[in-house]
């Protein structure tokens, strides 16, 4: 058995793919419209993984209520500072570096347009 995808709803599926690919170059893997149903799968991988992010884009729905029980994706990255600056440059709304109590910085966060937390770590 392995993990196969992870699914979030978004209210705005083109600033959402804007954001993934902008972000972290996610890429597009696969697209599924199911205009009869009202609803858009669009699934997104990073090179080199398999596991994929699921976008699940549902016609003419409002924004989604986050709950308090969703945590956050995380992303493992090579240059953590780099992509950092990166995204403080591109104007995301990110998080300082941060560690855990008594260690040096290893992540931080980052918010895509609906409100979900990407946590970005070092690998």
């Amino acid at each position: 058995m392995k993990m196969a995808h992870i699914c979030v709803r978004v209210k705005d599926l083109d600033a959402s793919l804007a954001f993934y690919q902008k972000a972290f170059d996610f890429e597009v893997s696969r697209r599924r419209d199911f205009p009869e149903s009202k609803f858009t799968l669009v699934y997104l991988t990073l090179a080199g993984d398999d596991y994929e992010l699921e976008l699940t884009y549902n016609y003419d729905h409002e924004a989604y209520d986050l709950g308090n029980g969703y945590g956050h994706i995380a992303i493992s990255v090579d240059d953590l500072e780099a992509l950092h600056e990166k995204h403080q440059a591109a104007g995301f709304n990110v998080t300082d570096l941060k560690g855990l109590p008594g260690t040096d910085p290893s992540y931080y966060f980052i918010v895509d347009p609906d409100g979900y937390k990407i946590e970005v770590i070092r690998a």
